[in-house]
């Protein structure tokens, strides 16, 4: 069970976090608690596993990274947990999931990859094919970005 002021310390981080030395304490004061409790707070919730990962999150197309690309992938069912880690190994696959397939789209495994330019990720996907001795994949470009945010798990 998560306490009321874990929720507050989650929903504090889930946006925006200020640039400054001391990020925690800004996030402390404005939540009426110590930067240490905040801190504390933090490293227990990534203990407990509740809080899986915690990173910066970069606008790609301002660092470089002009193109991306969902590859979507038909991978045998056997073969799914194999090929899921492997394409995790790639330091360009910012996510790796695996979903139901249907009749009309056989795809059943998704990596979100990033690169300088289109011909990049086309020579990516077929590196990353060939770790799972696999070719069936299509890759879906992104054209224009409609939303992107954080999640936010609980409002204060």
């Amino acid at each position: 069970m998560i306490s009321e002021i874990e929720k507050k310390i989650i929903a504090a981080i889930g946006g925006d976090i200020s640039i400054t030395s001391r990020p925690y304490k800004k996030i402390a004061e404005e939540l009426g608690l110590t930067e240490s409790k905040v801190i504390e707070t933090l490293k227990d919730l990534c203990q407990k596993g509740v809080i899986r990962r915690f990173g910066a999150t970069l606008k790609h197309q301002k660092s470089g990274f002009s193109a991306n690309a969902m590859i979507a992938w038909k991978i045998k069912p056997e073969y799914i947990d194999i090929a899921g880690k492997r394409f995790a190994e790639f330091h360009e696959v910012t996510h790796c999931y695996c979903r139901p397939s249907c009749k009309e789209w056989p795809f059943n495994i998704y990596t979100m990859i990033h690169a300088k330019d289109e011909k990049s990720c086309y020579d990516l996907a077929l590196e990353m094919s060939l770790t799972v001795e696999f070719e069936k994949y299509e890759l879906l470009f992104s054209r224009k970005e409609l939303k992107k945010t954080s999640m936010k798990y609980f409002s204060v």
